[in-house]
């Protein structure tokens, strides 16, 4: 192909010389412009996210503890003595009743980070999804906005890009973005078959690379083997393993992670249940963090998002379900710990948040704007630390 200056004229090359100096200076000062105008994304020192949702867990235990409400038989479900249950997360005073039910949450992530959502102080914290239950609150919090067609937990693979998906397409984090999770339908919410991300999603385990080890081979049969709650799902704890041999054999720099049986046991009215299964899910991102954190590639540069994808009723029977019919489902809350969020503690007031604030904070504590490219998607959270 002949290139477009070799049919310039003498006279017409000249020109062009004697121009180049000028041209040259134009194009540098309209870069220039263009750099200033440009949103630049804040340098940030996280290198890599993880995502926690405690599904269908209300504000109210995360913030005064057990319900004495629910801590018998009758309104609670318990199989449990009351006895035996107040043993393990009572106390009199409200903020030391929850640092039992949530050590990790309130001794660590409340003093080195942020926690927002207490109601009783004025912190309100929302959906903006209208269903109030889990596909549309897990959708909105990956995808940025609320899409009205996701309106059933059984609806089809998410249509939306969600933002795990379009980091695993950024230079530096290709291949290293993960989804596990105890709910079969995290398979559709992240619509794996086209975003390929790595995924547990239930008991669909992901595809082994190899010959499977005797300890893959044992996680196996036992998910094959243990009763749930419902088919295709799997108990939180056999989560957890698999989770914690991938973050030290594959370094991911985004995880989503999924504990489901604290809405499992709401549905099923076992208050006592519920309680053991918020402490497990505390004490089992308290695990992850500690993993992570004793890991060079991790250490202070990790920030954790932990939150639940939606609220519950709040009466005697309500605390049971979730949804437009029980008052009080749309609240959440939201707690980060991470080297770019200030220790503010527990927040007071305004200003309100969203879950769909979640996937653009995602991507702009890894320096990445998500926004850009999905303008519907919300602002991030206010959680970055000026530097």
């Amino acid at each position: 192909m002949t290139h477009r200056s070799s049919r310039l004229d003498h006279s017409a090359r000249s020109r062009f010389i004697r121009l180049r100096p000028i041209w040259a200076s134009f194009l540098a000062t309209a870069m220039l412009a263009l750099v200033i105008a440009a949103p630049a994304q804040a340098a940030t020192k996280t290198r890599n996210v993880v995502l926690i949702v405690m599904d269908g867990l209300r504000w109210q235990e995360m913030f005064t503890g057990a319900d004495p409400t629910l801590l018998n038989e009758k309104y609670g479900g318990l199989w449990q003595t009351e006895d035996e249950v107040k043993g393990h997360y009572w106390s009199d005073d409200p903020q030391a009743r929850r640092r039992l039910l949530f050590p990790f949450i309130w001794n660590v992530v409340a003093k080195q980070g942020q926690v927002w959502g207490n109601q009783n102080l004025g912190s309100i914290g929302q959906v903006t999804n209208p269903y109030w239950f889990s596909y549309p609150g897990y959708s909105e919090m990956s995808i940025g906005w609320a899409d009205p067609q996701i309106n059933s937990n059984d609806f089809a693979p998410n249509p939306n890009v969600n933002v795990f998906e379009w980091l695993n397409q950024q230079q530096g984090f290709e291949g290293k973005v993960a989804i596990f999770g105890s709910w079969h339908a995290y398979k559709n919410i992240f619509n794996i078959p086209r975003s390929h991300l790595y995924a547990m999603a239930g008991a669909s385990l992901p595809p082994g690379t190899g010959k499977e080890s005797a300890r893959e081979q044992l996680l196996r049969k036992l998910i094959r083997t243990t009763t749930t709650l419902e088919a295709g799902d799997v108990m939180d704890s056999f989560v957890q393993e698999p989770l914690l041999d991938y973050v030290k054999s594959a370094h991911p720099r985004v995880l989503f992670v999924g504990y489901g049986e604290t809405d499992d046991w709401a549905h099923t009215g076992r208050y006592d249940l519920v309680l053991d299964s918020a402490h497990h899910a505390d004490a089992f991102t308290r695990e992850l963090w500690d993993t992570m954190q004793s890991m060079k590639q991790y250490h202070n540069k990790t920030t954790f998002i932990i939150t639940a994808d939606h609220g519950r009723g709040s009466g005697l029977e309500q605390w049971k379900d979730h949804g437009v019919e029980e008052p009080g489902s749309e609240n959440i809350w939201i707690a980060v710990i991470g080297p770019d969020t200030a220790p503010l503690g527990e927040h007071r007031g305004a200003p309100a948040f969203h879950q769909a604030q979640i996937a653009a904070t995602i991507s702009a504590l890894v320096g990445k704007d998500f926004q850009a490219g999905h303008p519907k998607a919300a602002a991030p959270l206010p959680v970055l630390d000026a530097h």
